[in-house]
């Protein structure tokens, strides 16, 4: 199965289950850890960047993707 045919099969759905869907697709990604690979792009990213809000926002994404949730203070 592919991504584009689970796709095509979620817009079938009726609007409750896709909602569903998209509730699980969040709480998917804000459990999943990135790997070092991915990591290491947004460290260097957030290397050179020069605005400080792109730096705290890459610096959160960091975070939340080692630890795969976001970060608790």
């Amino acid at each position: 199965m592919t991504a584009d045919s689970i796709i095509a099969e979620i817009k079938q759905l009726a609007p409750a289950d896709q909602a569903e869907v998209i509730r699980f697709a969040i709480k998917l990604a804000g459990e999943r850890k990135l790997t070092g690979a991915e990591l290491a792009r947004l460290a260097q990213r957030m290397a050179e960047s020069d605005d400080p809000a792109e730096v705290e926002r890459l610096r959160s994404a960091i975070t939340e993707g080692f630890y795969g949730e976001p970060a608790r203070a």
